[in-house]
């Protein structure tokens, strides 16, 4: 009777360091890694291709500057005349990836009219600009194209009211070609003839890199690294979910060998990695030694039984002509038979002992897992004690819940209830009661034997289900001619916490001891 190690084994560490262990938990951290590190890194990446940009743009834009306050003595000394072939003048400023272009706002003068006609007014402001001279030459829609976007932008209205400063550029502009162009700079230069404006121009892909003028990601060099990145994290998350999913077949297939629910199977066949083959191969090897150590030990707890039975028999049988023959006036003679009678009887219950040890070790190792009807099984065996429970003067008292079904073997849980009554009767009183219930309690089966014995000490209440421990008190029911090993209610632990269970004994308020079973119940 009582609380020994239990059986079952228990996570290391408690249940927040067996989550870290998790495969699952592990595989959905580097998931989470592989999705944070690029983030991190594209931010900082962007962030220094900004920079670059932008401090490759300031040099364009200064250089637009330089070339403008070259170009001032030129166009400070310029007539109509000089206009003719002043874009191969612009030549030196230029070349394949910078242009130049020159826009002119003219000086208004004013014009008589002549009588009756109409004098046209000459455009002013943004639209009093016009393209004179460009370096390379550009066609003439582009450079409609590009005044139109410096009016958009409101530029050529602030070189009109002030044709001074200077106005650092990033516009970007269709070529004909299909490239980019960035306008960088627009420097005004007042002249007799009017005010000047001097654009430079960069082409984008050559100046600034491929990725001007466009969101980072869509550069080619990114998305070629992306592609690279999210490859190699694919690969490693196949090679883990493949991993985890290949010891979740281990596992179910565990379970079936276990439970018995299906046909037995091979970890080998299971088995999907080539670097846990020698693994699958140990189970397999593991499985077919626990199979053959149990049938080999059934085998042997029934051929010693039966080898030492027959002995016993025999020497049982002999004694009866031998009682017969010394009188019962020689009572050193009697005394020696009932000396070997008594150590026959003894014998014969330590093969029985030996037996159900064995039996009990091969269950361990191969514990049964089929669908049990407990409260059949219970209402038989209770049945059987029917004329014991009389005999002995003790009222039984039952009340078994039908249709409670477990997962176990049909001969360990009787083993379990037999050891758990013999041992109540025994410390059963004449005229006492002995309570068995089994009843179901939301999704555990409840088997609770009480006596009126005198119960346990409670500092043995621990002990009750340890190997080989016995604590008998002189008067502590009626006489029981079998020997007593201390291992009735140790198998009854371990075969309950073979298949899932737990045991726990109490002494009740009233006097004598309660135990109590309690066992998944089987849903359908």
């Amino acid at each position: 009777m009582a609380t020994a190690t239990p059986f079952a084994r228990k996570k290391p560490g408690g249940r927040g360091r067996w989550l870290w262990r998790s495969l699952a938990t592990r595989l959905v951290l580097v998931l989470l890694v592989f999705l944070a590190v690029p983030l991190l890194i594209y931010e900082q990446f962007r962030g220094a291709d900004a920079e670059k940009q932008s401090l490759l743009l300031r040099s364009a834009q200064q250089q637009g500057q330089l070339v403008a306050r070259a170009l001032e003595p030129l166009l400070a000394g310029l007539d109509k005349r000089g206009l003719t072939g002043l874009g191969e003048r612009l030549a030196p400023y230029a070349d394949s990836n910078t242009s130049v272009r020159l826009l002119l706002s003219p000086t208004l003068r004013p014009t008589i009219a002549s009588a009756g006609n109409a004098v046209p007014v000459p455009p002013s402001g943004a639209e009093g600009f016009f393209y004179v001279a460009a370096a390379p030459a550009i066609p003439t829609d582009l450079l409609d194209l590009e005044r139109d976007r410096l009016i958009e932008q409101g530029v050529l209205d602030k070189l009109a009211g002030s044709c001074a400063g200077n106005y650092p550029l990033a516009i970007p502009v269709s070529q004909g070609s299909g490239g980019v162009e960035l306008l960088t700079s627009i420097t005004p230069v007042r002249t007799p003839m009017g005010c000047w404006a001097v654009i430079t121009s960069h082409r984008a892909a050559a100046y600034l890199g491929a990725g001007a003028g466009r969101p980072y990601w869509q550069n080619p060099e990114v998305q070629v690294a992306s592609l690279i990145y999210l490859a190699m994290a694919a690969l490693v998350m196949l090679l883990l979910v493949e991993v985890w999913r290949n010891l979740r077949r281990f596992g179910d297939l565990a379970r079936d060998i276990v439970q018995k629910s299906g046909p037995a199977g091979s970890f080998a066949d299971q088995n999907t990695v080539p670097e846990l083959a020698p693994v699958a191969e140990d189970f397999d090897r593991l499985v077919a030694t626990l199979h053959s150590s149990a049938s080999n030990l059934r085998r042997a707890a029934e051929d010693n039984a039966h080898a030492f039975k027959t002995p016993i028999a025999v020497i049982r049988q002999s004694l009866e002509p031998l009682k017969k023959l010394v009188p019962t006036t020689e009572p050193r003679g009697r005394r020696a038979l009932d000396m070997i009678e008594g150590s026959v009887e003894k014998l014969d219950g330590l093969v029985s002992f030996a037996r159900r040890m064995d039996e009990t070790a091969a269950d361990l190792l191969e514990p049964p897992r089929q669908r049990v009807d407990l409260s059949a099984l219970l209402e038989r065996v209770l049945k059987g004690y029917r004329g014991l429970v009389e005999e002995r003067g003790v009222e039984l008292l039952t009340r078994v819940d039908p249709d409670i079904a477990v997962r176990a073997g049909e001969d360990l849980l009787e083993t379990v209830i037999e050891n758990i009554i013999d041992n109540a009767l025994s410390f059963s009183p004449s005229g006492g009661v002995l309570r068995v219930t089994l009843r179901r309690r939301a999704k555990q089966a409840e088997f609770c034997v009480e006596d009126e014995g005198p119960g346990v000490e409670p500092s043995s209440l621990d002990r009750i289900f340890e190997r080989y421990f016995s604590q008998r008190p002189p008067d502590s029911g009626p006489v029981d001619p079998m020997p007593h090993y201390g291992i009735g209610l140790w198998i009854v632990r371990r075969n309950v916490e073979a298949v899932g269970g737990k045991v726990e004994a109490m002494n009740r308020a009233g006097g004598g001891l309660s135990m109590r079973i309690t066992l998944p119940v089987l849903a359908g």
